[in-house]
């Protein structure tokens, strides 16, 4: 482990903008009407401003997880952060959509460079038996930015316009890059050589494959130009990145992805259940939003209020069950966890009448806080117990990927999913629409009484998606193999006085 003497005031320093750079997944989401309004945009060039973003994202984490082993978690971090902050100021200067959509590529970079760092960071300062209440806070972090962002995109698009949803990101930027420079500590390197083969088939399989599932929609699933097709981008996708993985297999020098990680029973089982986390938590809000807003008329700002009881009770359980994760068999923490997310939102489903008391919505809100909380620590300590210091980053950055393709495939899925439950229960409009109510979503309008009862039922239908999915979650991560005890963890590093890492465990909650 790294000699560190204030190892918690670097995680918070690094929360700060894994948060920003999370919210900016979504946030745009409810900005889209606003935005075409003030920048004369069609509804296709605006999808792009969020596509740009996510790819961008997407396509470069596992090879900046590698960098940061290379050249310094904390110096990509900071690169990565004036990079997003920069990036965040020109956004919310754009004149038109192309310097908007351009502006999100740069953010999307930004991003893609800290995000492995944060996770490498509290790989290399926490020893795996006492990383769990640090873990806890960075997931209770992702995933309550995943959640958040449309609300707060929401009440600043209300109340001060579509640019601050970028300008609010610049002094916390520029606060997030002071605390970094003076807590978070710069950590050994390690010598890597360059996987140059690794890293653009890595980036093309992933391209590829991100782009097919996320504009699939877009293009009704079928041609793009010419003889381009989404699923000819699906499959070419997969077979690069077969092709990639071929190449790790066999490659004589260092390659880019150690595959040797995934012999390790748990990182390989705690990677499909982020992938399975990142596909609920992205999807489920959309049918929700669309529900609350919708049918039942409310604002962006009061559907935030009742996301309330989730955000304080994930927020306040998540040291407590960081603590307890370091005690217990992580695998019992995660099942209860899943299991909770998918009884919160079949309870939802069941709750999508167009009569319900608004209020009732509280309750699977207050069940979700709960098993958010019970989700992310297990599940990434997990990933991350045995990774030696010198692959932190290629750990945090597959760990991440997978992450961020479960958010892709998701969010995919679940439009997929609404516009066919829509089809079969509403009556089909002028245009071929289910009664208008797609044109409706699109311009976020609400709709006629008479429309609520179905499109209710096709929203309580398509939540039914991400339950199913969380509760395979569950059942994967009941095959996690038990921790065993850690001896001589980093010791390759120097090793910190475990009084002091203990002493910030304390200080935690």
């Amino acid at each position: 482990m790294e000699n560190v003497e204030k190892p918690w005031a670097a995680l918070w320093s690094l929360v700060i903008g894994f948060f920003m750079i999370l919210i900016d997944s979504t946030i745009v989401s409810v900005a889209n009407p606003r935005i075409m309004e003030g920048l004369g945009a069609d509804i296709n060039s605006v999808i792009w401003v969020t596509s740009a973003y996510l790819l961008a994202y997407a396509v470069p984490l596992l090879i900046t997880g590698r960098l940061g082993d290379r050249f310094g978690p904390k110096k990509l971090y900071l690169l990565g952060l004036v990079v997003f902050t920069l990036a965040s100021l020109w956004c919310g200067l754009a004149q038109d959509v192309e310097t908007l959509i351009a502006a999100r590529v740069l953010q999307g970079l930004g991003a893609a460079v800290m995000t492995p760092q944060t996770m490498a960071v509290i790989t290399r300062i926490f020893p795996p038996d006492r990383r769990g209440a640090a873990m806890a806070i960075w997931g209770a972090t992702a995933g309550m930015a995943t959640l958040v962002g449309p609300i707060l995109g929401g009440v600043l698009v209300d109340s001060l316009g579509w640019e601050w949803i970028f300008f609010i990101n610049v002094p916390i930027g520029v606060v997030g890059f002071i605390l970094a420079v003076r807590n978070v500590p710069a950590l050994s390197t390690h010598p890597h050589r360059f996987d140059i083969p690794g890293v653009l088939l890595s980036a093309i399989g992933v391209f590829l494959l991100v782009f097919g599932i996320q504009e699939g929609e877009t293009y009704n699933w079928g041609t793009i130009a010419g003889p381009i097709s989404v699923w000819s981008l699906i499959i070419a996708g997969i077979v690069v990145l077969a092709g990639f993985v071929a190449w790790q297999r066999f490659n004589k020098g260092e390659p880019l992805l150690p595959l040797g990680l995934f012999r390790d029973r748990n990182f390989s089982l705690a990677n499909l259940g982020i992938t399975m986390v990142g596909f609920t938590v992205t999807s489920f809000g959309l049918p929700l939003i669309f529900y609350y807003q919708m049918v039942r008329g409310l604002t962006p700002t009061q559907s935030a209020l009742l996301m309330v009881p989730m955000a304080l009770i994930s927020g306040g359980m998540a040291p407590v069950v960081g603590k307890i994760v370091d005690r217990v068999n992580p695998k019992y923490l995660a099942t209860a966890g899943l299991t909770l997310m998918a009884v919160a939102l079949v309870w939802n489903g069941l709750l999508m009448q167009p009569d319900t008391p608004i209020l009732l919505f509280l309750l699977p809100s207050a069940v979700l806080g709960f098993a958010n909380a019970g989700i992310w620590a297990p599940l990434s300590t997990t990933a991350t117990r045995n990774l030696p210091p010198r692959q932190a980053g290629a750990g945090s950055g597959v760990y991440n990927t997978t992450r961020q393709f479960g958010a892709v495939l998701g969010s995919a899925a679940i439009a997929v999913l609404i516009q066919s439950r829509l089809a079969a229960e509403l009556p089909a409009g002028p245009g071929g629409q289910a009664g208008g109510a797609g044109e409706g979503m699109a311009m976020g309008g609400s709709l006629p009484e008479f429309l609520h009862a179905g499109f209710s039922t096709a929203m309580a239908q398509s939540i039914l998606l991400p339950a199913a999915v969380v509760l395979a979650g569950a059942v994967v991560v009941l095959f996690f193999a038990k921790p065993k005890p850690i001896q001589g963890w980093g010791a390759a590093e120097g090793s910190a006085p475990s009084a002091k890492v203990d002493a910030g465990l304390d200080s935690a909650g």
